[in-house]
């Protein structure tokens, strides 16, 4: 496989760190931007005696800070993975609407505003390729997910229309789909409303919101498995446009939007149930 230059944002934990080690294991040549310092430093400790360090270049990136952004663009990269995500959870009715705000900023418009330079390099070299770290959750809606699922189903338009505004150029655009990992991001996400939430106030029951924690909780994989698969998938030339992982979900999301179209006014969709 040829050796290319890739650079993965959101690199500092999870599935976007995983997947950097993977893809420099492999030989590329990988920029792993890490949101902290604090991240750098682990990040730096955990490579010193590994064999494959010199393929990952260490970068302090916060998509959103024009500072970082303006070191970022001045990188010429064969593939651009946006990675970096943000999650909040509580009732759609009740969520502070800056909480929205805030993911939309970084899912949608943050990452589509930090891409677009890179994809001008790209298009000028009629080659390239941007993989968007999009999730199930854009396809699906989820029970108090209601600020991430809009942030990545707004994610999808953008993407789908890239896809097809940029191929006459060269330039390759995919989105990859992970179903619910056990790295952390789902368990963050689902604390997140007790910043905010008051049982005095709000008239959602906090029992409902606890009650889908735990379900998400039980649902989540090994990180593993999709890390092995982003390291599959990222690097190759031609690929479906939309890798969803783990198999099993694509059905999944297949019948709920299918439900979307029968579902009655006095009706819930089952998968909420």
């Amino acid at each position: 496989m040829k050796k290319q230059t890739i650079f993965i944002t959101g690199a500092g934990s999870g599935l976007g760190k995983g997947t950097a080690i993977g893809l420099a294991q492999q030989g590329h040549n990988v920029i792993a931007a890490v949101h902290t310092w604090e991240q750098m430093s682990r990040f730096k400790e955990e490579l010193a005696d590994t064999d494959y360090k010199k393929q990952i270049e260490l970068i302090k990136i916060d998509i959103l800070d024009p500072i970082d952004r303006k070191r970022a663009w001045d990188y010429d990269v064969d593939i651009l993975v946006n990675n970096a995500g943000r999650a909040e959870t509580g009732p759609m009715a009740e969520i502070p609407v800056n909480y929205l705000r805030e993911v939309m900023e970084v899912n949608t418009f943050g990452t589509l505003e930090f891409s677009q330079p890179f994809i001008k390099k790209m298009v000028k070299k009629k080659k390239g390729k941007v993989i968007f770290l999009s999730s199930i959750a854009g396809l699906v809606t989820n029970p108090f997910l209601g600020a991430y699922n809009a942030s990545k189903h707004a994610l999808e338009a953008v993407v789908q229309c890239l896809r097809d505004e940029l191929q006459p150029f060269g330039v390759t655009v995919a989105t990859i789909n992970p179903g619910p990992f056990e790295t952390g991001f789902n368990d963050r996400a689902y604390d997140s409303y007790k910043q905010w939430f008051d049982e005095e106030v709000n008239f959602t029951p906090k029992k409902d919101i606890e009650k889908a924690a735990e379900q998400m909780g039980k649902m989540q994989l090994d990180p593993q498995i999709m890390i092995d698969k982003m390291v599959e998938i990222i690097p190759q030339e031609k690929h479906n446009f939309r890798t969803i992982h783990t198999e099993e979900f694509i059905a999944m999301c297949k019948e709920y939007q299918e439900r979307q179209y029968k579902i009655q006014t006095d009706e819930i969709d089952e998968s909420k149930k």
